[in-house]
């Protein structure tokens, strides 16, 4: 097996833990936004390999918790650059070797925001929209080719995307002092661990999404992901955009 990570750091903590599970795992360093390094990474995993990966999970993610107008034109850029175009990319890389070999599984981990948008999460959420909307394209447009794709969706848990949320709300908002004041309330909310629950659930979805026969087209995790966020999402916006801002503490903000 092989897995990759953003920090040399990181990919030390996993190959640890693999050895410490008695697991065959390689790991190393790569970042997703880089094109030339996804290419070289996975020519020498085909090389390992004879011929590519049978499947790959694109589980890396990156989170901004601020008002859309405070979000930089570079910030945007990366959320989706990470969360929406990496995946494509990484699957357009394996696909040739598994079309040819007529078989091949492809699970991208995406997130209800994307189907239950909160303020402060409107470039995060449109980057999970994309690729959940991507994911969906490719499941149909590969029917038949003996390569199965899988969509994940995950609600609120512990990882280091409620870490990258809770850094980027902590400069004050360009828009308004009561707007700082609620991104300092939501930091304190992401930043209470006993809130979330850890990975395992997740990682739990992404075993099963490998390794049923006929895996489902999309699988969701916890019950924000399963039960909230179609609930929400299918309420009329003038009941469902004052609930939300009232949540956020957005009720009072003109």
């Amino acid at each position: 097996m092989f897995a990759t990570a953003r920090t040399r750091d990181e990919a030390d903590g996993l190959s640890k833990r693999a050895r410490a599970e008695g697991l065959d795992l390689r790991v190393t360093t790569l970042d997703v936004s880089d094109p030339p390094a996804c290419e070289a990474a996975f020519e020498d995993i085909a090389h390992l390999t004879a011929g590519g990966p049978d499947a790959v999970v694109n589980a890396e993610g990156f989170a901004v918790a601020q008002a859309v107008e405070d979000v930089t034109e570079e910030t945007a850029h990366r959320l989706m650059e990470i969360n929406t175009f990496a995946a494509m990319r990484l699957a357009r890389l394996v696909l040739p070797a598994m079309r040819r070999r007529g078989r091949g599984r492809i699970v991208n981990l995406s997130s209800a925001a994307g189907r239950s948008v909160l303020p402060l999460g409107g470039w995060y959420g449109a980057s999970r929209a994309a690729s959940a909307a991507l994911t969906h394209a490719l499941r149909m447009e590969l029917a038949g080719s003996g390569v199965q794709v899988v969509l994940i969706e995950h609600g609120f848990h512990a990882t280091g995307l409620l870490e990258d949320a809770v850094r980027s709300l902590t400069p004050p908002s360009n828009i308004s002092t009561h707007v700082t004041d609620c991104y300092r309330d939501a930091a304190a909310a992401l930043s209470d661990p006993t809130r979330f629950a850890g990975p395992d659930r997740a990682a739990a979805t992404v075993h099963r999404a490998l390794t049923a026969r006929r895996p489902r087209a999309r699988y969701t995790v916890a019950m924000d992901a399963r039960l909230a966020a179609p609930l929400i999402a299918s309420l009329p916006y003038a009941i469902s955009d004052p609930v939300k801002r009232l949540v956020l503490g957005l009720a009072e903000y003109p």
